[in-house]
């Protein structure tokens, strides 16, 4: 009996692998089906690409582009940087150490250091050790100190000991990126250029004045909407409204000179604030959290 059941099961099994071995040799001759790639998908596959977010452009016209700056120069006819210095090498090395720190503490640590040394050879003859002692109080000040005289010793061996007016030269010292150099070019030659730092790139992109993914992109967007008559102070008239009005954490919209204009989501009123002449205020004492040196 035994033997019998097991003589069936064995033949049940064979003709089990010899199905299944035909139907795989069968299954082979079948040519595979060739699959249409979509364009732009590089593995193969049929599912339709996701659309790329479109990033909407300025919504303004020239005429309240115009019109923002042309309030702008009134409220602040002549605005100035909040950084304490006395020529250009001394904005360049206020400027590199303001990137995390506030105006208030830098122009505090760089009066005793600008007395000292106010050009590329007193400073490079004060070492780093010395930079250090004197910007102590500022935030990265052992990073910094470093650039100071490393930024120092480049200008005496590659310019002379003068602060050169063209930006690759300037981006090329150490601890000078494109915003530094825009913001020296601008304050020091009076060069129609625009340092997007927190405050710009935030104004940028929630006014959908230049809205970008970046701070090169935000920059294009002013340069190329801004009327040449306001580019000589648009980036400070930028900077003061986004620290003294249109706050980060919450936009001061009553204080706002262009409320009626505005196009944030943020907005809270459309009554514009009397246009009238301000005075420069004093350093700001909030951190310049620098989008890029």
């Amino acid at each position: 009996m035994r033997s019998a059941l097991k003589k069936g099961s064995s033949a049940l099994v064979a003709a089990f692998v010899s199905l299944i071995g035909f139907n795989y040799r069968e299954r082979m001759k079948i040519p595979k089906a060739k699959s249409t790639i979509l364009p732009g998908r590089r593995d193969g596959s049929n599912t339709k690409p996701r659309p790329r977010p479109v990033r909407p452009g300025a919504l303004y016209t020239p005429g309240e582009v115009r019109e923002i700056f042309r309030r702008f120069s009134v409220q602040r006819p002549e605005p100035q940087g909040e950084l304490e210095h006395v020529n250009a090498f001394t904005l360049l090395v206020a400027v590199v150490l303001s990137a995390q720190a506030t105006d208030a503490g830098v122009n505090k640590a760089t009066r005793a250091l600008f007395a000292a040394a106010d050009t590329p050879q007193k400073m490079a003859s004060l070492g780093e050790e010395r930079v250090g002692d004197f910007i102590r109080t500022i935030g990265l000040w052992r990073g910094k100190a470093k650039n100071v005289i490393a930024l120092s010793q480049a200008l005496i061996r590659d310019h002379g000991g003068v602060v050169p007016d063209e930006r690759d030269m300037l981006t090329a010292l150490p601890g000078v990126g494109r915003k530094t150099a825009n913001v020296v070019l601008n304050m020091a030659f009076g060069q129609p250029t625009m340092a997007v730092d927190t405050h710009i790139f935030r104004i940028g992109n929630r006014l959908f004045l230049a809205p970008g993914r970046t701070p090169e992109q935000v920059e294009e967007g002013l340069l190329r909407i801004i009327p040449a008559e306001y580019m000589r102070h648009a980036h400070h008239w930028l900077i003061l409204h986004g620290r003294y009005v249109c706050k980060a954490r919450k936009p001061d919209c009553p204080r706002c000179i262009i409320a009626d204009i505005c196009k944030a989501a943020e907005r809270t009123t459309d009554t514009p604030a009397p246009l009238v002449p301000l005075a420069q205020p004093v350093a700001a004492t909030e951190p310049v959290e620098a989008v890029r040196a």
